[in-house]
């Protein structure tokens, strides 16, 4: 078995895993990833019980019970950047061996559920509402550095996007999908749509405050665009780095938007702790009830 070198596995002194500050064991099957660190323990208050609480900079972890269900809460901060270090920790935690430092020989799948806030681009999406992430164009550059295979109706649907895109925009975007799994059990009673994953939340996602945007038909192309009835629906920072990542690492994934904002009708919602609070009840139901 080939081992994995300690610069490209790095442990702290404790036998942890280096940004996650986790131990093989710390993480439950069902992971909740939120971006802000203290919604973390916004979801884990509904826990019946919690076994343990950790965390090292940005990434808080909590991991309890919630009847049954033993369910992990990480938060990964803004970005996919923090996206390539949460889920390939995580995945490193689940089916690495860190005393051989050896894949293990039966590989464990993780279901990743995003809890994250979002705005929308089209105008008949309400704020207030929870929307789910059907698929995700991401316009960072993370999933360029790994390989991924996508379907031939995928491949279609990114060839049209970029198609659409303006002819002075040089960055390539990619594609991923929920996982069909968690979209079956959890999605049935939710809008979908694809959701833009922006390396920025300014000017990447057509906001101009000062600094002047280069591309100023961005968010025209992304409102307008359609392909086999399938449109673009919000925009936010990390859901097609965790498609994509957990695709290629054999786990489950699926996002959950509480739209706080619509970017055409330039509505901000007015109780955006008790929408996200709301989208938080919504999700730990499901999974009580339906994983």
């Amino acid at each position: 078995m080939n081992k994995i070198s300690e610069t490209d596995l790095i442990l702290n002194a404790d036998g942890s895993i280096y940004h996650l500050n986790l131990l093989p064991g710390d993480v439950a099957d069902i992971v909740i990833t939120v971006g802000d660190q203290d919604r973390a323990a916004e979801v884990s208050k509904h826990f019946d019980r919690i076994e343990l609480k950790k965390g090292k900079r940005e990434f808080i972890t909590h991991t309890g019970y919630l009847g049954n269900k033993r369910i992990t809460v990480v938060s990964t901060g803004i970005g996919t950047d923090n996206i390539d270090i949460v889920l390939n920790e995580l995945d490193a935690l689940v089916n690495i061996d860190f005393n051989t430092r050896t894949v293990n020989p039966q590989l464990r799948s993780l279901n990743i559920i995003r809890v994250g806030t979002s705005g929308a681009v089209q105008p008949d999406i309400e704020i207030n509402s929870v929307l789910v992430s059907a698929a995700a164009f991401g316009l960072d550059p993370l999933m360029h550095y790994y390989q991924q295979q996508i379907t031939a109706e995928e491949q279609a649907l990114l060839q049209s996007f970029k198609n659409a895109l303006p002819g002075h925009y040089t960055m390539q975007p990619y594609l991923t999908s929920a996982g069909k799994t968690l979209l079956d059990k959890l999605a049935a009673d939710f809008v979908k749509g694809i959701t833009i994953t922006a390396p920025g939340f300014y000017a990447p996602q057509g906001r101009q405050v000062r600094a002047k945007s280069a591309v100023s038909q961005l968010m025209q192309t992304i409102g307008s665009f359609e392909y086999q009835q399938q449109r673009i629906t919000n925009l936010e920072m990390e859901t097609a780095g965790i498609y994509g990542l957990s695709q290629s690492l054999g786990h489950q994934a699926i996002s959950f938007n509480a739209i706080l904002a619509n970017r055409v009708t330039h509505q901000f919602s007015k109780q955006p702790q008790k929408v996200m609070e709301n989208c938080i009840k919504q999700v730990l139901e499901l999974i009580t009830s339906r994983l």
